[in-house]
């Protein structure tokens, strides 16, 4: 997000924590956010109107809780028009700051039950299966395909095998991308859970498993350098023939050997 829409994504995240801490009905708060951002996202009038950074706040407000109120409970109510009362750069941050929520009063329900890490992880493994798997990726991102068969393949994959809220954020990732690949989706995800967590995810590629002693020095330096908690996601890639890439959000470091192969190549042949 840019300019006024990151003041406003904090706005609201202040008066999301202060509903989390006053409901238990966390369940209902994130269906019902779903809901909400489905609706904005498939009417573009409303988006621009409740999006629009000319138009009066409380103006914005009332008609948030004109067209949700007693449709949805009145904490969803609240916060709905908390997120149309803040000054947007661009509609689909809106939009996107809805779903976070959703996602996050998800999340907050699986850090209350203790399996917060356990979710964080099986996201982060699917995610990694479809991406490695050509016919499950073009099957669960193809527009052709039926949602709800989308939805059912899932179930399939996960039931029984998953935490539930792992099961409904992979459902929702499937059903409603929201025009994001999805592994795009996923991503923004697990961002979330590792800011619930209120740490550092760093993906790890190497060709071979990291040692325990490997993984707990890669992990200490990592922390040492950001401050905060991190936690390692190894992808296990033997393309990369050696040595060790580490992306934390957009920083890259990449000391595989290919990469030293591709820029040795880039300085033969100056291309």
């Amino acid at each position: 997000m840019r300019g006024s829409s990151r003041g406003a994504a904090k706005a609201v995240q202040l008066a999301f924590d202060a509903a989390l801490a006053g409901s238990s009905g966390w369940d209902t708060l994130a269906e019902e956010l779903f809901a909400v951002t489905t609706v904005v996202d498939g009417n573009a009038s409303l988006r621009r109107a409740l999006a629009d950074p000319s138009r009066d706040s409380g103006d914005k407000q009332g008609l948030a809780r004109s067209l949700f109120g007693g449709k949805v409970g009145e904490t969803t109510s609240g916060l709905v028009a908390e997120v149309a009362g803040q000054r947007w750069a661009a509609e689909r941050d809106l939009g996107d700051t809805l779903e976070s929520l959703a996602v996050q009063a998800f999340l907050a329900r699986a850090e209350r039950e203790g399996r917060i890490d356990r979710v964080e992880d099986e996201l982060f493994r699917f995610e990694r299966i479809v991406a490695g798997n050509t016919g499950l990726r073009d099957t669960l991102s193809s527009r052709n395909t039926d949602a709800s068969g989308k939805v059912a393949l899932v179930h399939e994959l996960l039931e029984g095998k998953a935490a539930p809220e792992t099961i409904r954020l992979t459902e929702q990732a499937v059903r409603a991308p929201r025009g994001r690949r999805l592994d795009r989706v996923m991503e923004s995800y697990l961002e979330l859970a590792a800011r619930r967590r209120e740490e550092v995810t760093a993906l790890v590629t190497v060709a071979a498993p990291l040692t325990d002693q490997q993984h707990s020095r890669l992990r200490s330096a990592l922390e040492a350098h950001y401050g905060k908690s991190v936690t390692l996601q190894v992808v296990l890639d033997p393309s990369v023939m050696g040595g060790i890439r580490v992306q934390v959000e957009d920083e890259v470091v990449d000391g595989t050997v290919l990469r030293r192969i591709e820029e040795a190549r880039r300085h033969v042949t100056g291309g």
